[in-house]
């Protein structure tokens, strides 16, 4: 920012504190106007929660903002919006009965004579989907929707809303390559209007793709603020988690051992068609494709949750009938959900409590749980995946690494040898990342058999031993992880 300049935003000594928690201490920095302004640091730094106090959702205890050279301090997010502040959530929120477009217009809803007015409604919401890419129909539910195609409606409320500072909190975190693509366009766009963006993302690449200026945070406290053109991502890594990270998967070049799962003709009406497959012992097997391909639907037929799919599943050579999820445990498989608020924990449980669901019976002693012996085991298994908080700990006030890691643990205490990890690194921090990538790791050299689903090409083709793509519902290819790149993996996921 020149001298002389105005800030967009300036942040002065902002401190805010939750009952046992700092989550800010004393931040200070500015942001100059039309620039992508990066947030970064580990989950836990205080991130997120600078962005809620922004957008009106938080207050501060300390410290005051200014936007334009004019103090604000927003009592609402209503507030903060119609003052040109909206923010795009890492952790979707939408009333899930209602459609699309009731969703897009519901501070406004068009009306006639005191009824909605449907067309109109149909109208605007179309407008504000095309207007950022969305080939979204308005007519439908939202709780029909993906989790990307969730995130593509809120960047389309808040741009709609015609903000003039936005914050995007994690928006790539459920995107696949070509949406993730076609999102940077829409921030390119935006900067070229002259709107204000804070970008929060643990994507290295992201940021010194997108972003101007980076900001550092580390347990609440500004760490520094500098020209993203005068760093490196080895030193902005070095400033949010206080050291360097060591790189490379344990079972990349060990031989892969028996046969473990074999998936036969899998397939399900409007879903996927004809999946085949085997899985072997101390291999990764990546699932490549865009949204939409049949991923997390694979996932979950394998799971025991699709009562209408057809084919076989062999495990360890034995044909398997699993209709439910809890067939799919007696087998010895375990799924990490894409999305792990809805589908793999109960965020208003401990995390002990949600570690040991699937196996909960193991320590019931006469229809009572052993609460001592279940602690023990807990213990065990969250110091191997560097679980950061107490067993005690209610699972919801945790950083969404280490919501993942409670995650992991389930499985860890079922001693599941088939692992269907879909998304495993959504939306958690650069640390935590690499922490959960040796584990996985880790977990095939030790004999585990892997399926790894990822949006992530980077993470597909460092992690994996090979590589299945799919496109429109069906395998088009496999790729050994010798012979993956980047442009072969999107050339075979949208056919081009």
């Amino acid at each position: 920012m020149q001298a002389g300049n105005t800030p967009a935003i300036r942040f002065r000594g902002i401190s805010k504190h939750y009952p046992g928690i700092v989550a800010l201490r004393d931040v200070s920095f500015d942001v100059a106007p039309g620039s992508c302004h990066a947030i970064c640091g580990e989950n836990g730094a205080g991130k997120s929660t600078l962005g809620r106090i922004l957008a009106g959702i938080d207050r501060p205890d300390e410290g005051s903002i200014e936007i334009d050279g004019q103090a604000v301090r927003f009592a609402s997010a209503r507030e903060a919006l119609a003052a040109g502040v909206a923010m795009v959530h890492q952790e979707l929120v939408f009333c899930e009965n209602m459609t699309v477009a009731e969703n897009l217009c519901l501070g406004s809803l068009p009306a006639r004579m005191g009824f909605v007015n449907r067309k109109e409604l149909s109208r605007r919401a179309t407008a504000l989907l095309q207007d950022v890419g969305a080939r979204i129909d308005p007519a439908r539910l939202m709780a029909t929707l993906g989790i990307a195609e969730q995130q593509q409606v809120q960047i389309a409320a808040a741009v709609g809303a015609g903000a003039r500072v936005i914050v995007f909190d994690e928006p790539t975190s459920s995107l696949g390559e070509t949406e993730t693509d076609a999102l940077y366009a829409l921030i390119a766009s935006l900067r070229a209007r002259g709107v204000t963006l804070l970008l929060v993302s643990h994507r290295m690449h992201e940021i010194f793709r997108l972003c101007d200026t980076i900001t550092v945070l580390r347990d609440g406290q500004l760490v520094t603020t500098s020209p993203a053109s005068a760093t490196t991502q080895a030193s902005v890594i070095r400033a949010m988690i206080g050291r360097d990270l060591t790189r490379g998967p344990a079972h990349a070049h060990q031989p892969r051992g028996e046969e473990m799962l074999r998936v036969t003709s899998l397939s399900s009406p409007g879903r996927f068609h004809d999946i085949s497959f085997s899985l072997h012992a101390g291999e990764v097997l990546g699932l490549a494709g865009l949204v939409g391909a049949g991923r997390s639907e694979i996932a979950h037929a394998i799971f025991g949750l699709d009562s209408v799919a057809t084919g076989e599943i062999h495990v360890h050579g034995e044909r398997m009938v699993i209709r439910s999820p809890r067939d799919a445990m007696r087998a010895g498989i375990g799924l990490v959900p894409e999305d792990r608020k809805k589908q793999g924990l109960v965020l208003g449980m401990r995390n002990r409590e949600n570690a040991t669901l699937p196996v909960v019976g193991r320590f019931a002693r006469g229809g009572v749980v052993d609460r001592a012996a279940e602690k023990d085991a807990v213990a065990t298994v969250f110091g191997r995946v560097a679980l950061r908080g107490s067993s005690e700990t209610t699972t919801g006030s945790l950083s969404g690494g280490n919501q993942q890691k409670v995650v992991l643990s389930k499985w860890l205490l079922a001693d599941s040898s088939i692992l269907i990890l879909d998304e495993p690194t959504r939306g958690v921090d650069v640390g935590a990342k690499a922490e959960l990538h040796a584990w996985i790791g880790q977990k095939a050299s030790q004999g585990a058999a892997v399926l790894l689903i990822s949006s992530e090409l980077p993470e597909l083709l460092n992690g994996s031993t090979r590589v299945l793509v799919l496109r429109e519902g069906r395998v088009r290819g496999e790729v050994s992880r010798a012979h993956a790149t980047p442009d072969l993996l999107l050339r075979m996921m949208t056919g081009a």
